[in-house]
């Protein structure tokens, strides 16, 4: 994969000279027209060879263009809040939004290369982390990210020639470290490792692009021609046709299966039982709080369920046997204009907790198969492939030793229609009911079955769903709390 990258490619500077002024214009007016139309955000990889020309590349791509709206990240060693939460965490946090550029030098592929030439990962597990990449590169592109990948090549040879070049100038010995000189001792065993990774994540989506990093002018050149080709081609396409498909009345379930149906709404528990237990699952709940090995967890808690099928009730019984300083109550509501401007999970990975903290979530990224689904506004292909993105989210959840416990609070139709009726004549509670409260109930049938295919295609072993029969607020209250104590106590076992 890197012959073609070390056979002396050069620009003049005759050719140079005649070029570059109208591939600058051409670079700054398609920034413009990506600013001005905020169709897309745009995201470049930056990766490569020491020594081998990344950090002038970037310089120079945000001299050409506006630096006002590009963002440039080069992140190196973890930091205490990233070190207590997912791998992907801070590379989520710094996306571009739409109509930006995002450039990013240390990428999500260094650290997983580094490990492995090192013999921190085996070959597997380098497998793995570079198939959970993959996944997120197609989410990225299929929320409309322009990625761009390009890794910058050097020679052996040219390698050791630039790094004792920058070591015999005083004003560049700083730029070369212990580190340089040990990773290009394992030269050799970067270049296997980097082109097993570069064949396997190279896809149509997002390709690699080999770059050799020699010439300066060469390189600038390329890697600009190549942007700019991207940027024309991405802005210049026609607009993609709406292809929403009209939702029936009653949509059959995608697997033919309507759990709901199963619960046994009857259930419910004494006044005096219910004040017993609570009384017990608190405490019980505030102790596995206090345990030695609970500043190893983290703890997300997600409330779904029917419209005043309890849910706030449910919270505010888990708060109350918890420190204030130990939780965030996050509720969510449509999207702001800045949230729309990123992929749909984006703002939930902004609020992970670090370790020994809740993050208790009063509705939550499920939406999108729920609410969007139903009420259309997201196209079938969005709906049906967050099945498969919230799986990963919630997986790297929980291989960062996130407890992730999830409930639907179930009630009948007959029971909603009570609480909203109640809800009206208390004038404490009026907040609570609103149009879209009354309208989502002429969608029942449509919501019934949106849940349960979500319950079917996202409760995993790792994150199963609980099913909470919630016509007894009493009930329901109480097996919350048990089965939150139960997975965390669950969790301090391993």
């Amino acid at each position: 994969m890197f012959e073609s990258a070390e056979l002396g490619h050069k620009i003049s500077k005759a050719a140079w000279k005649r070029e570059m002024p109208a591939l600058r214009e051409g670079l700054l007016d398609a920034q413009l027209d990506l600013q001005q139309s905020g169709k897309f955000p745009v995201i470049i990889l930056v990766a490569g060879v020491d020594c081998a020309g990344k950090g002038a590349t970037v310089n120079l791509l945000s001299e050409w263009m506006d630096p006002r709206h590009i963002e440039t990240h080069a992140l190196r060693d973890l930091t205490d809040e990233e070190l207590e939460r997912p791998a992907m965490y801070r590379y989520w946090r710094v996306l571009p939004p739409r109509g930006k550029i995002g450039i990013f030098i240390g990428t999500w592929y260094s650290a997983p290369l580094v490990d492995n030439v090192y013999g921190t990962i085996k070959n597997a597990e380098l497998d793995q982390q570079l198939e959970r990449i993959l996944r997120f590169e197609k989410m990225l592109c299929e929320e409309g990210a322009l990625v761009l990948k390009f890794w910058l090549h050097l020679s052996r040879d040219e390698q050791k020639k630039r790094l004792k070049l920058l070591e015999k100038d005083p004003k560049t010995r700083w730029r070369v470290t212990d580190t340089d000189w040990q990773h290009y001792k394992l030269y050799n065993k970067f270049r296997k490792v980097s082109e097993r990774m570069l064949r396997t994540t190279s896809t149509p989506e997002s390709p690699w692009i080999v770059v050799e990093g020699t010439d300066p002018r060469y390189r600038y050149l390329t890697i600009a021609k190549s942007l700019l080709g991207a940027l024309r081609q991405r802005l210049d396409a026609p607009e993609a046709g709406c292809h929403t498909e009209p939702i029936p009345p009653i949509m059959p379930t995608i697997d033919n299966l309507l759990l709901l149906r199963t619960l046994d709404l009857s259930k419910k528990i004494k006044k005096s039982d219910y004040e017993d237990q609570l009384e017990r699952y608190q405490g019980k709940l505030n102790l596995l709080t206090r345990h030695d090995d609970f500043k190893k967890l983290s703890v997300v808690v997600v409330f779904e369920g029917n419209d005043a099928a309890g849910k706030g009730g449910a919270i505010r019984r888990i708060v109350q046997a918890l420190d204030a300083r130990q939780y965030r109550v996050i509720p969510v509501a449509a999207p702001s204009e800045e949230e729309r401007a990123q992929p749909c999970l984006w703002r939930f990975w902004r609020s992970i907790p670090s370790k020994r903290r809740f993050a208790i979530y009063d509705r939550s990224w499920y939406g999108r198969v729920l609410v969007e689904r139903v009420e259309g506004y997201c196209e079938r292909a969005d709906w049906m492939r967050a099945y498969g993105e919230i799986n990963d989210f919630e997986e790297q959840l929980v291989r960062n030793h996130t407890v992730v416990v999830k409930f639907w609070l179930s009630i009948s139709q007959e029971e909603q229609l009570r609480r909203f009726k109640q809800r009206e004549k208390i004038g404490f509670k009026r907040f609570k009911i609103t149009d879209d409260d009354w309208r989502n109930r002429d969608k029942w049938s449509e919501y019934e079955v949106a849940v349960c295919d979500m319950i079917d295609r996202t409760s995993t072993e790792i994150a199963p769903w609980t099913l909470v029969e919630a016509n007894d607020k009493y009930f329901a209250r109480i097996k919350v709390l048990k089965t939150l104590c139960e997975r965390i106590e669950e969790a301090l076992k391993k």
